[in-house]
């Protein structure tokens, strides 16, 4: 890590030179400024630890070659202050020269489907679609709904909304997969555990400039909206549905209160999924020696399972389990979200030639 941080301090100099002889060329400076940007919360940093570092070994040696009981005392001070002062500062610096994911600030599209397990799996994912409307109300972040189909027994056989807020794909990212629940469902008469299942699905919202789709690709349907009867029934077609004759995804879209609304809403849910596609591929090709369980976005892995019995909430991608499955349900899923979020971290530094050990 010293011999990265040393490299990196002198790309900085050497880019603060640069930025002095390049003259009336603002285009160019604009570009040697950009980059000293990026990198200067790292040299802040880096050049804080080697202080820190220098500081420690001095009073180190002073313990050592001192016979001053009083500055013996003051140096054990001093290393006891910088100890974990240090710790921090390579906590920091290993985030800093972790490669940032460019997607996460951005706005979240969340697809919650039923799986096995019949009605059961729908109640499950209309549980899951309450724990994250509770986690992103925690989180102060906007939610909107855009697709939903629901059954009659208080379940969605899908539902699809939108997550807007500073951060929010950095922190659902990690939910993609399936989930799993274990309980004994209510029309169960004689107790038994039904296991069931729901996938969950994270994609970052995606500029129109990022993701070309050309007209050709798609046969867009429109029709009535289901309604909740009454004077509430649409009368006329606004419900839109998109088949991508590429890839044969088909995207529907009913929420919105006109058909324009819906395409555009529909647009926005098909560019997120082959943008997500592209970049399944992109980090396959990057990683085939190294496949991750975090952040793989890997859809048939069976990620955490519920287990009503147990009280017990168990993510399987780092072992990690919470006893506590109501507040879990309530949205309190940090505990996991953080665990999973300092794994990516680590693998990643990993992949960067930078040891967690150095």
């Amino acid at each position: 890590m010293l011999d990265k941080l040393q490299a990196i301090e002198e790309k900085y100099e050497q880019l603060d030179k640069e930025l002095l002889e390049v003259g009336s060329n603002y285009q160019r400076a604009g570009e040697i400024n950009k980059e000293r940007v990026d990198l200067e919360p790292l040299v802040i940093k880096s050049r804080e630890y080697r202080q820190a570092m220098k500081s420690l070994e001095q009073a180190r040696a002073m313990i050592i070659s001192e016979n001053d009981a009083e500055l013996i005392a003051l140096a054990k001070a001093d290393v006891d202050e910088l100890t974990p002062k240090i710790e921090a500062l390579e906590k920091e610096i290993r985030g800093l020269l972790v490669p940032k994911d460019p997607r996460d600030d951005r706005n979240v599209i969340f697809e919650i489907r039923a799986g096995a397990g019949g009605d059961e799996a729908a109640i499950f994912a209309a549980d899951l679609f309450r724990m994250y409307t509770r986690y992103a109300e925690g989180k102060r972040w906007k939610l909107e709904a855009m697709s939903e189909s629901a059954i009659g027994v208080g379940g969605y056989k899908e539902v699809i909304f939108e997550v807007k807020g500073k951060g929010a794909y950095s922190k659902l990212k990690y939910e993609s997969g399936v989930h799993r629940v274990q309980r004994v469902p209510t029309t169960e008469s004689q107790g038994r555990i039904h296991t069931s299942t729901a996938t969950v699905t994270v994609l970052a919202e995606v500029d129109d400039v990022e993701v070309d789709i050309p007209e050709s690709d798609i046969v867009i349907e429109v029709y009535r909206s289901s309604g909740a009867g009454g004077q509430n029934v649409q009368k006329n077609s606004t419900a839109v549905r998109l088949y991508h004759k590429p890839t044969g995804m088909i995207v529907t879209c009913q929420d919105e209160r006109s058909q324009l609304q819906n395409k555009l809403r529909a647009l926005s849910i098909l560019r997120a999924r082959l943008y997500e596609i592209e970049e399944q591929k992109r980090r396959a090709e990057l990683e085939a020696d190294r496949r991750s369980q975090v952040g793989s976005g890997d859809r048939s892995e069976k990620i955490r399972t519920y287990n009503y019995p147990q009280n017990r909430v168990t993510d399987h991608r780092i072992g990690y389990s919470s006893y506590n499955l109501p507040a879990v349900l309530d949205g309190a899923i940090d505990q996991f979200i953080d665990q999973l979020s300092t794994q990516d971290e680590s693998e990643r530094l990993a992949a960067t030639g930078v040891d967690d050990d150095e």
